[in-house]
């Protein structure tokens, strides 16, 4: 009876500590934003490609996709391959989330299979290339040689 009693104490002393448990911390936030216009973005895109020789990707995925925040921090780890990408193409992200899914915007393009999903697109808008990221993948990230060769081929 003794140590019911110390455990109903124990106990009853901890319930306030666990009221006051933190709440969960929000997921860090990505670099897709459901509140711009895909529609707008496109438009500068190409304005600015046909300005500088460049072709267009579209990175289309959201903010709730891990493969997402890998291939953006990619893009952030690997400096050079990063300026490649920009020294040859616009680069836009397009947002499909629960918030905004884009579907009026990527109707005008072939159905994602997976996320995240490039688009290559000249500098008028005209769709090039279709590309599967699961390709570009290596072990739990994406490889440098894939994204390169990637790179190199769709360049302008």
């Amino acid at each position: 009876m003794r140590a019911f009693t110390l455990s109903l104490l124990l106990c009853a002393s901890l319930a306030p500590l666990a009221a006051k448990a933190p709440a969960k911390v929000a997921l860090k936030a990505g670099p897709f934003d459901p509140a711009r216009d895909s529609f707008k973005d496109l438009e500068l895109a190409k304005a600015e490609a046909r300005k500088s020789g460049r072709r267009i990707i579209l990175d289309v995925g959201g903010n709730w996709c891990s493969w997402c925040h890998l291939l953006h921090g990619f893009w952030e780890a690997q400096k050079d391959v990063k300026e490649l990408r920009d020294k040859h193409f616009v680069f836009v992200l397009v947002n499909f989330s629960k918030e905004a899914k884009n579907e009026k915007f990527l109707a005008q393009f072939p159905k994602v299979p997976g996320y995240p999903h490039l688009f290559v697109l000249d500098a008028d808008g005209k769709l090039l290339h279709s590309q599967d990221t699961g390709v570009l993948e290596e072990g739990e990230g994406y490889s440098r040689e894939k994204v390169l060769a990637f790179l190199n081929a769709w360049k302008a």
